[in-house]
């Protein structure tokens, strides 16, 4: 017996030796197991590597940043927007004592609404009282409204119209904006910034708008004639042209604080040149290279009432100017559109009130750029353009304005078929053509015949 109980405690203790051995075995394994890479189902060892520069983890526990992507943005910009007083009773319906500019802008409102930015010149004021047209324009405040339901999202105010209703019309005109979703650059309250700032996509997209002004009349600076005091000047951007550089000083402060403020696109609005020259005149190129030095990536304009050419500028950081030969072999030449003139974008002016048809023409004016959002920077610019005419005509008696977008749809128009204007419509777009070149017109526009 005693020998049968030291063997069965030496079988126990065998058994036992043999099960400690096998559960240290065991551990060691998944102790190596958790310290070494491993295949994952499907795969190969490679893909590790892939997701780290994915913005995964590295082996030392560290994440890598996946690159940003790029991000392609459209900004698109309207002339002048006026309201003549047969405008005025154009849109007004007796019966509701209201006024209604909507459908001035349905044709064109889905170009508008396309755009990632939209931007118009209002020239015109919202005093309030009894609406007027020229020489002192004073608008109903449902024309805010129509501009925010066509698809604009910015309105410039700094124009020679400005002041038409005094210091209190303009600071009224930019809470009426606003009121409707709008933005407004160019003018502001005490206190303000005299830049916008708009986030689109994701990148944050400044507008500086400044006005040309009027002489200067017993030591007074004015716009349009209005004398502009000491508290109206410090709330505008405006340059008197005898005293440009000096100005000129402070639009570049403008874009210089909205870069510090974070914008990484800037886009200057600039009232100027001579109403009715179809070409801009040497204070508009010496401005628009100015800026451009200054540091704004597109330069749009108006005030002509006509419309003038587009162009690229070519320009080196240090702000000097370049040909497009020798942009093209300069690492740092940045190509800037520059629109002259948008022309009006709809207005009372025209054949009949001017003998001049060119006041009929405008159009929408479109940048297509990407935004290096890794290098911050924009790596490829474009421009387009979209030609518009202003059709005029009766209908039971009652005027109607509508804005008609020269593009491959004239045919079927509905308010060229009612007005029987397609041609004067067709002549519009030769007419843009001849000025603008077919390498600028938008895809939509009809091949020349």
């Amino acid at each position: 017996m005693r020998q049968t109980k030291q063997r069965n405690g030496a079988v126990r203790r065998l058994w036992l030796f043999m099960l400690l051995a096998a559960m240290t075995a065991g551990a060691l394994m998944i102790s190596l197991s958790a310290c070494s890479p491993s295949e994952p189902s499907g795969g190969i060892a490679g893909d590790d590597v892939q997701g780290a520069q994915d913005g995964q983890e590295h082996s030392d526990g560290q994440e890598t940043p996946a690159p940003l992507s790029p991000v392609q943005l459209s900004i698109l910009c309207a002339g002048d927007v006026m309201a003549h007083e047969t405008q005025l009773k154009a849109q007004y319906d007796a019966v509701t004592d209201t006024y209604d500019f909507s459908n001035n802008y349905m044709y064109v409102k889905k170009y508008i609404e396309q755009a990632d930015l939209a931007i118009c010149n209002v020239e015109t004021t919202f005093r309030g009282g009894k609406p007027t047209g020229y020489p002192a324009f004073n608008s109903p405040d449902s024309l805010a409204d129509a501009l925010k339901g066509a698809g604009f999202d910015i309105a410039a105010t700094a124009n020679n119209h400005m002041m038409d209703t005094g210091f209190d019309g303009m600071q009224r005109t930019l809470q009426v904006l606003r009121d409707a979703g709008l933005t407004t650059t160019g003018s502001r309250f005490a206190g303000e910034k005299s830049y916008s700032i708009t986030d689109v996509k994701g990148v944050s997209v400044a507008v500086v708008a400044a006005t040309y002004e009027t002489p200067v009349v017993n030591g007074s600076r004015t716009i349009n004639g209005n004398r502009l005091s000491e508290e109206a000047r410090a709330l505008i951007n405006s340059f008197g042209y005898e005293t440009l550089d000096q100005d000129l000083q402070a639009l570049k402060e403008s874009i210089a604080d909205a870069r510090a403020a974070g914008a990484q696109i800037v886009v200057a609005y600039l009232h100027w040149g001579e109403e009715y020259q179809r070409s801009p005149n040497d204070w508009q190129q010496r401005i628009a290279e100015t800026v451009a030095g200054f540091g704004a990536d597109v330069i749009f304009a108006s005030h002509p009432h006509v419309l003038q050419p587009v162009d690229y500028l070519y320009v080196k950081d240090d702000g000097s100017v370049l040909s497009a030969e020798e942009a093209a072999s300069a690492a740092d030449a940045r190509k800037v559109p520059v629109f002259y003139s948008l022309g009006n974008f709809i207005s009372n002016q025209r054949q009949e009130t001017l003998d001049n048809r060119y006041t009929e023409q405008g159009m929408l004016a479109g940048v297509e750029l990407v935004w290096d959002a890794q290098n911050q920077r924009i790596s490829d610019i474009s421009m387009n353009v979209l030609p518009v005419w202003v059709d005029r005509y009766k209908v039971g008696g009652t005027q109607n304005y509508r804005l008609i977008p020269l593009d491959g749809d004239m045919e079927q128009n509905e308010a060229l078929g009612v007005s029987g204007h397609l041609q004067r419509a067709k002549q519009a777009l030769e007419d843009v053509r001849a000025l603008i070149g077919n390498q600028f017109l938008h895809d939509n526009c009809p091949q020349a015949q």
